[in-house]
């Protein structure tokens, strides 16, 4: 009986080959885009679920309350005592783990021959930490030991790193490289010679979805540990680095809830007076969805968002079993006699159902089939689009085999169950009389039905996609307040001359050519790269109530970023910390209603170690992302504290500049690597996921619109068939091409022009609140509302004009004799 099932089905699908190739390649192209939406969520989700111990793995966050009561903001920064003070305070802990992400390292290996030095930089994924980091994260080594990282000075390198110094990592154990540069902590920064690291390990290759992307894993304590070393007397808890995180492993019978009442009793008995912080614990689980907070890759997606994506694959899904259902209710009435001659030769209901599933299984097999391929040959486009590296090995996941199939039945149920129950209620007198009609059972009220869900979904997609663009489009072209225009970023270590090189640098490069150059710790907007400091104003006994950004530059950053002195003036040469420029937000957080108040009143940083008076106030610019509002700033002079190089070009000739610039800078500093980066480019990493999203959301849109017109495709060319006869009598009766074009597509118009009335109203609903989450935002234009239903009614009328018109040209002479 089965296998009577199959091949009768199969038979119909050979007879119907149009209406097959139409459901396969819809159903093929929903199944792709749920498959690859899949993939994405399951390589998203399984960020560090690899470790054994996940579940008992925290990382301690700083929580931190503002003078308005209902602020509460939370970091991934920690006190510079806080690993060691809870591993004193609460023996009970499994394991705790001090953990410093570097960034910008310069590195000197020497060659094979011993005769030569090659010079490395590494941006990120150099991390500082103690063997208890690998007693709790399963990192796996290829060769050495964890315990070394007990002794300062060792390091141990990931298999490529290795390769990439040594070219064989087999032998890099024992080989020494040299570390040089500085560390900053808190408000301080303080520079070492470069320090020789023992190779004592070698590590196995980094899985891509972890947040900690080690490279080099340095021993917690060469040249970096908080404590009285590098300048205070003693670990400070109000001093900290921005990535400076410290996890720990709770024992099993310890609960997360409980220990975090532990640890705000202890805050309280460690932080001074006025401390305003509490630290609590988040599961490792949660790290990598947590925007606020931040990790170490910063690759941060939100539950929000997974849940968009699960949304758009069901939508696209349902887009293409609407089709399905859509084309086998209007196939109906082609069947009738089939259905008829079958009822009167005994087959009942049931069969009937089940011989119509079996059909649609068959379509949903070969779909899912098709739809394999599809995803097999855009996964690396999509990996390339994201920068993430998606696999689809179903032989090696069983979770997308199971995935697959529960799709299969799914879409078999939702395709194939409204039109079998259809189909096997046909009157079998009523079919072998040819009189049944496709508009049998309310066959075209459901289909009207149908096709506008299809156009909402499409049209909400489309009118999202340019919201979205057109908010990327506001960050791109937003003024910030500061020239950004052929500025040329380049990173450096501080030199042990005090200044001298960098001086001698800055003389070069003016005289061939460059505009400006300034010397400094950051650009005047970043975005997670911003250094808060809490800080005391005009001799108060306690902190202020909120922090400000700190940036240290030179007297040049003014004039080079044309930022706008509105009071007082500019900071004087120095090579340490004298003065103070502020800006119009920092005073108007303390109060003051004209900026030349706060002239002269002094600000104490560091647990004043730094106190200085204001000399100048700045026009307020954005110095962080247009994400979130700017903030207050403090500006100083201190060259132990610069690590980059501003350098303002002339728009005329770049090419020979950049030129110019490469050779000076390793003429000059043949110690290090030269790596630059336009200013331009950075601001526009700042966004770089909500443009990889737009990028998603615009292929989604347009497959929303194929697989819509897909549908209306086999609809309208069902309809010329059915209607062959009366066109051919319009024809006669002298109706014009036009009228019968208008004839079919007036009412697919109608159904749009609905359609997009209730997409118009649900997508400004969504973007409207999306659009609430930044401080800086484009307002709802009514022109992409008209600009989304104007394109898809052109697309419509495209798509059944093509048939319209076919049946229009026809002879109604041979219109007239068709069966």
């Amino acid at each position: 009986m089965i296998k009577n099932y199959f091949k009768i089905a199969w038979r119909n699908l050979s007879r119907n080959k149009g209406f097959a190739i139409v459901n396969i390649t819809g159903l093929a192209a929903g199944i792709a885009v749920c498959m690859m939406i899949f993939i994405i969520i399951q390589f998203q989700t399984s960020y560090d679920n690899f470790h054994v111990k996940k579940d008992r793995i925290y990382r301690v966050l700083t929580e931190s309350h503002h003078a308005d009561a209902s602020t509460i903001t939370y970091g991934k920064n920690v006190p510079f005592p806080m690993p060691a003070a809870l591993k004193t305070e609460f023996p009970q802990l499994e394991e705790v783990a001090p953990v410093y992400a570097s960034h910008n390292d310069e590195l000197q290996v020497t060659d094979a021959n011993g005769t030569g030095v090659k010079n490395f930089k590494e941006q990120s994924g150099v991390f500082y930490t103690s063997p208890a980091f690998f007693k709790m994260f399963n990192f796996p080594l290829l060769a050495g030991s964890y315990e070394s990282l007990k002794d300062p000075d060792n390091v141990l390198l990931t298999k490529e790193v290795a390769e990439n110094y040594f070219g064989d990592w087999k032998t890099a154990v024992g080989k020494v490289i040299k570390i040089k540069g500085y560390y900053s902590m808190g408000a301080g920064l303080f520079q070492f010679p470069a320090t020789p690291l023992k190779v004592s390990g070698i590590l196995a290759t980094i899985p891509a979805n972890t947040d900690f992307q080690l490279k080099l894993v340095v021993a917690y304590g060469t040249d970096f540990t908080g404590d009285k070393k590098y300048g205070f007397d003693q670990p400070l808890w109000n001093q900290s680095a921005p990535d400076f995180g410290c996890y720990t492993m709770l024992p099993q019978n310890m609960s997360a809830d409980n220990f975090n009442q532990q640890l705000s009793a202890f805050a309280k008995k460690v932080q001074s007076a006025d401390g305003k912080d509490n630290y609590v614990l988040q599961p490792i689980s949660a790290v990598h969805y947590d925007a606020a907070a931040g990790n170490y890759s910063g690759k941060i997606i939100s539950h929000q968002l997974i849940n968009v994506l699960w949304l758009i694959a069901a939508f696209i899904l349902l887009i293409a079993c609407v089709n399905f259902i859509n084309l086998s209710t209007a196939q109906a009435v082609n069947r009738a006699k089939e259905v008829g001659v079958r009822k009167v030769m005994g087959t009942n209901k049931s069969q009937l159902q089940i011989q119509f599933i079996v059909e649609t299984f068959l379509i949903v097999t070969v779909a899912v089939i098709l739809a394999t391929g599809i995803t097999i040959f855009a996964l690396p486009y999509v990996n390339q689009l994201l920068e993430l590296s998606l696999a689809f090995n179903i032989l090696n996941n069983p979770t997308v085999i199971l995935f697959l199939l529960m799709l299969a039945i799914v879409v078999t149920a939702l395709a194939g169950f409204y039109p079998s129950i259809v189909l096997s209620r046909f009157n079998p007198v009523t079919a072998l009389k040819s009189k049944q009609s496709a508009n049998t059972n309310g066959g075209i009220s459901l289909r009207r039905g149908l096709v506008v869900f299809q156009f909402i979904i499409a049209q909400a997609l489309i009118i999202g996609t340019l919201t979205i663009v057109q908010q990327m489009n506001y960050f791109m072209k937003q003024p910030l307040g500061f020239d950004q225009e052929a500025i040329v970023n380049v990173a450096f270590r501080a030199d042990s001359t005090g200044g001298k090189m960098t001086d001698y640098l800055k003389q070069q490069l003016l005289s061939n050519g460059i505009q400006a150059v300034s010397f400094s710790s950051n650009t005047p907007v970043e975005d997670n790269n911003n250094m808060f400091s809490n800080f005391k104003f005009d001799h108060a006994a306690k902190d202020a109530d909120f922090q400000a950004i700190t940036k240290f530059a030179d007297e040049d950053y003014v004039p080079t970023y044309k930022l706008q002195v509105v009071a007082g003036r500019n900071l004087q040469p120095s090579g340490w910390t004298r003065e103070f420029l502020v800006n119009e937000s920092f005073v108007k957080r303390l109060g003051f209603k004209k900026p030349e108040d706060i002239l002269n009143k002094e600000v104490s940083i560091m647990g004043g170690l730094i106190k200085c008076p204001v000399v100048g106030v700045l026009k307020d610019f954005n110095n962080r992302s247009l994400r979130q509002d700017l903030s207050p700033l403090l500006i100083a002079t201190n060259s132990t504290m610069y690590r980059q190089a501003s350098i303002k070009l002339s728009t005329t000739n770049i090419a020979s500049s950049m030129q110019a610039i490469k050779k000076i800078w390793e003429t000059t500093l043949p110690n290090q690597v030269y790596d630059y980066r336009f200013l331009d480019d950075k601001i526009e990493s700042f966004y770089k996921q909500e443009s990889q999203l737009a990028q998603l959301y615009k292929i989604f849109a347009a497959i929303a619109i194929f697989l819509s017109c897909l549908g209306l495709y086999g609809l309208a060319s069902f309809m010329a068939v059915q209607r062959t006869k009366e066109v051919g009598i319009r024809k006669v009766l002298g109706a014009s091409e036009g009228s019968i074009v208008y004839l079919f597509s007036k009412e697919f118009i109608m159904l749009v022009i609905i359609a997009f009335i209730i997409a118009s109203a649900v997508a400004w609903y969504f973007m409207h609140n999306w659009l609430q989450n930044y401080p800086y935002r484009i307002s709802l234009s009514w022109w992409m509302f008209i600009l989304a239903g104007a394109g898809t009614m052109l697309i419509t009328l495209m798509t059944v004009s093509f048939q319209a018109i076919k049946a229009a040209i026809v002879n109604p002479i041979k219109s007239l004799k068709a069966d």
